[in-house]
Parts: structure tokens; C-alpha cells; sequence
């Protein structure tokens, strides 16, 4: 259970960040045949089973159709038809899809349910070493029945079956593929998708031509260039020198320069990152008395971490949930800032003259993470709660994380892929690969909550499951912030929407006249 939770912890991690770039949208530009973007990190591979960083997303959707599609509506992610037009339950293990026809890879491949049988069986091959191979570690077995027709069985009920398909299931073609070897395929990618390849210069660009025969209608734009520029200034200096149209990843103190340059305008929309301080329920400490975790919450104001150190880019939490999860529990209200409240609970307590605990936090991993965990810091202090603050760098803070070393508080930001699975069960069941809780009754309810097909009944465990890690305060809960992007005033209605999951949606956002 943990090592799946890891691998798929792994995969999603790196793609959160990204929220969707640019969906929903007409791109009007100094060319009307071209759109330049500029990320910060371009993708190590061009295989999409390969790849584990934040934007190989936006390197490779261009180029490469999903199964299903993900879309950001109504507030909530939803898995829409894609290259499957349609898909049942036969029974709580056994799910039929049907296939879009007269799809072509762009090297003249036909897409058919061979093609998707290929894909699934080669990313959950050890062999292929698939960074979301454990995304499917469910499947048991895959049926073609007929040429655009094919049945999937799974060890045991996956409601979030779908859901990863969506998210983590790209399409490469079969003879394509074989015959070229992962090594090419790596180098030179082919898909079905509304891009075409065109060339990848390694640490500067990758160019992409549209695709005119595309299923869904041919993109807008003629040519699309991604390029990669890691320094923040010097991304927001390329947008303000009209040499590339969108960038992301914008610090927020940018944005007034932005917006009064009149040449491009910032736009930040809610991350799906649940920033929280994980607490040591567990263990002996005084971080076992519930009061204690109380206390914390209520000591800590969030709203003013917010509009301090976030630039007002934020906002505030009571669950491990954003409100673009599946899951999320819109009858929590966020703890109050209230240290009179925690006072009195730590008194209660036993602790009325105060207690000491080690406080363990990432320093450059998020925005302002330094900062954020400072302010905690000072504001515990004033409640007589004292912290040992240790920064640490991201790759050992992680694995000291994993290794149940940074306790009793540690702080973290989490995405998963937008249901409530992957954002609770690492953290709140007692065998969660990042758990410091040990609660039978709540193991229990997210055991069933996982493997419940109902997606009604799904919610209202998961409500269930938000309320007691509510009540019994197992973090200090904290906020989610921003994903900050910028547009030059010739691209117009512009859209980003928080999704790590869609990276482009280029089918959409470029349709020609």
C-alpha cells in the first residue's frame, strides 16, 4: 500500500504546480499563425508514460490525446469523453469503453481498442519503468471485444479509475512506437493530438505545427512554440518585451509591474495545493491530546499569513481538501484566529505554562514557505508555544517526510489529482505512507470510501471523513494559495483554471474560424 502510494505520490507531485494554462480561450496574437509560451522547466522526455515533472504536461499535451478528457467545470474537475466516447460499469470490477473512430496518429497510425490495449498493458509493464504505472496497479486484465470496444477488470472496485485515465493516460501509437523503440519515441513523439512535433532544442524550445486533420477541428494557430526560461525575471521580462505572449509561474510582487506595463496583464487562480502542518497524533507528546491540537489551530492566523506574506493570493482551510477537489467538504469553515480559545485549551491541557516542539519545514519549495512557517513560528510563541523551526532542503525534507522523521509537526502542501483519495489517505489512515494518526474509525471510513463506485456516497464519507479530521484537529490546517500566470493584451480571454491534471487543451482553446 505505501510503495503505491509513493510512486503515485511521485507522479502527481510533479505535476502540481502546473493548474490548467490555458483553457477556454481565443488566442489573438502579434501572428495570427503563432503563440509563444514560456515555462519555467521544460519535460526530460517526450515519452508521456515517462515522464514525472511539473511541466511535461505542458510540453507534451500539444501532442497527445488521453483516453478521457479532463476538463475544469462548476468548480470541480470532470473526466469528459476524449478518444473514449462513452464507458459503463458491467460490474463493481469490470468497465467497457467505447472508442472514437476515424481517429489518425500523425504519422498516418489508425486509433483503434489494440492501440489502447497496447498502451495500458505497456504502462503498467515493470519493463517500461512508467512513473504512473502505479496510477493502474488495479487492473488485472485487459479484453479487446471488438475493433472499438474493449473491457477492463480491476482486483477490486476503483472509483478513481476514471478519474487517472483522464489524468495520466496519454495515447502513443502501437507500430509507431515498436518499431522505433522507447529511446526514439523519447526524442521524437507522435500522438493523435491537435500538435504535431515539429523539433525539441533541449534547454530552449520545442516547436509544434497544428494538426489541420485533427478529430476534434484543427487549432487556430499554425505554429506554437514553448520555450523554457527558468529565471522568474527574466520570463517576465521576455512577456514585457513582447518576444513571448503567456508565461506562469509569475511572483505575485510582479504583478503590479505587469499589470501597469500596459503590454500584458497577471492573472493568479487557487492552487490546488492544501497547505497544511501535519501533527504527531500518534506517538507520546503532547501533540496526543486533541486540546493540544486545537490549541494550534486556533492560535494561528491565517488570514493574516495571507494578505502578509501572500500578497492576499490565498485562502484559508479546514480540511486537507481545496475546493477544486472531488471530496471537498463545503460545510467546514476554516479554525478562527482566536488565542484567547487556545489558551484556555492548552491550559486544559496541562500546559498552561507553556511547551516546546520541533517545527520542520521545506525552505524554497513553495512561495513563501520560509516565511509562512516563521510567522507560524512567532504567532505559537504568543500562545506559549514554542517552536524549534528547522529549515531543510526539498529532496531531503521529502525523504526524511517519508522515513516518519519529521515529526512531531512537519509542514507540506499536497495537490493529488483532485480526489479526495490521494489528498486523505496518505495523511489520515494509520498505514497512509505519510501518516502520523492512528484512528480505527477512520481507517475504516477511508477504506470504503475508496472503493465506493457511488460517487453520492463517495462525497458523503468523505464529508464524514473531513469532519472527524476536523474535529480531532490531526493538522493545522492552513491554506491553499495561487498559480500565478501572465498574458501579453494580445492574447485575449484569456482563462487559466486550477487543474495540475490538463496542462493544454489545445482542442479548445485554439479553434480555427
Amino acid at each position: 500500500m505505501r510503495a503505491l502510494m509513493r510512486i503515485r505520490f511521485f507522479f502527481v507531485l510533479c505535476g502540481l504546480c502546473l493548474a490548467t494554462l490555458f483553457q477556454h480561450m481565443e488566442a489573438s496574437c502579434a501572428s495570427k499563425d503563432k503563440l509563444i509560451l514560456a515555462i519555467p522547466v521544460e519535460t526530460t522526455t517526450g515519452d508521456p508514460m515517462k515522464h514525472a515533472e511539473i511541466y511535461g504536461f505542458v510540453n507534451l499535451r500539444p501532442i497527445f490525446d488521453h483516453l478521457l478528457d479532463r476538463v475544469f467545470r462548476d468548480g470541480r474537475i470532470q473526466s469528459l469523453p476524449g478518444l473514449a466516447t462513452s464507458w459503463e460499469n458491467i460490474d463493481d470490477k469490470t468497465w467497457v469503453f467505447h472508442f472514437r473512430k476515424g481517429v489518425k496518429f500523425h504519422n498516418g497510425e489508425d486509433f483503434n481498442s489494440e492501440v489502447v490495449k497496447f498502451n495500458i498493458e505497456r504502462i503498467i509493464d515493470p519493463a517500461t519503468k512508467a512513473p504512473p504505472r502505479m496510477f493502474f496497479s488495479n487492473i488485472v486484465r485487459v479484453d479487446i471485444l471488438d475493433k472499438y470496444t474493449l473491457k477492463i477488470t480491476t482486483k477490486v472496485p476503483s472509483p478513481v479509475l476514471i478519474n487517472d485515465l483522464s489524468f495520466a493516460m496519454a495515447i502513443v501509437p502501437l507500430q509507431y512506437t515498436k518499431e522505433k523503440g522507447n529511446e526514439y519515441v523519447a526524442s521524437h513523439p507522435v500522438g493523435s493530438g491537435p500538435f504535431k512535433f515539429v523539433r525539441w532544442i533541449k534547454g530552449e524550445e520545442m516547436v509544434y505545427e497544428a494538426n489541420e486533420n485533427y478529430w476534434a477541428g484543427p487549432p487556430k494557430v499554425m505554429t506554437l512554440v514553448i520555450k523554457s526560461i527558468p529565471e522568474d525575471s527574466t520570463r517576465v521580462a521576455a512577456l514585457l518585451g513582447e518576444s513571448v505572449d503567456i508565461i506562469s509561474k509569475v511572483p505575485t510582487h510582479m504583478f503590479p509591474m505587469i499589470n501597469k506595463s500596459g503590454v500584458a496583464k497577471a492573472i493568479a487562480v487557487p492552487s490546488p495545493l492544501a497547505m497544511a502542518i501535519h501533527l504527531d497524533s500518534n506517538n507520546e507528546g503532547p501533540l496526543r491530546d486533541k486540546r493540544v491540537r486545537q490549541a494550534l489551530n486556533y492560535a494561528v492566523d491565517k488570514e493574516s499569513i495571507i494578505k502578509n506574506i501572500l500578497d492576499g493570493y490565498g485562502t484559508p482551510l479546514g480540511q486537507l481538501l481545496t475546493a477544486a477537489h472531488f471530496g471537498h467538504n463545503p460545510n467546514l469553515k476554516p479554525y478562527p484566529y482566536d488565542p484567547k480559545k487556545a489558551k484556555s485549551l492548552l491550559k486544559e491541557a496541562g500546559y498552561g505554562e507553556g511547551l516546546t516542539l520541533v517545527f520542520n519545514s521545506p525552505n524554497g519549495r513553495y512561495e513563501k514557505d520560509k516565511e509562512i512557517a516563521e510567522a507560524i513560528t512567532n504567532q505559537l510563541a504568543k500562545v506559549g508555544v514554542n517552536l524549534k523551526l528547522q529549515f531543510h532542503e526539498w529532496g531531503n525534507y521529502f525523504t526524511s517526510v517519508r522515513a516518519h522523521k519529521a515529526g512531531p509537526m512537519y509542514l507540506l502542501a499536497w495537490a493529488g489529482d483532485l480526489d479526495a483519495d490521494l489528498n486523505l489517505f496518505p495523511f489520515l489512515h494509520s498505514e497512509g505512507f505519510l501518516s502520523m494518526v492512528s484512528d480505527k474509525n477512520l481507517d475504516s471510513v477511508l477504506v470504503q470510501a475508496r472503493h465506493t463506485l457511488d460517487i453520492k456516497e463517495r462525497e458523503k464519507l468523505y464529508y464524514k471523513i473531513t469532519q472527524i479530521a476536523y474535529d480531532e484537529a490531526y493538522a493545522l490546517f492552513l491554506h491553499n494559495g495561487s498559480d500565478t500566470y501572465a498574458a501579453n493584451n494580445r492574447v485575449q480571454n484569456w482563462k487559466p483554471v486550477p487543474d495540475p491534471g490538463i496542462a493544454m487543451r489545445m482542442e479548445n482553446v485554439w479553434p480555427r474560424d
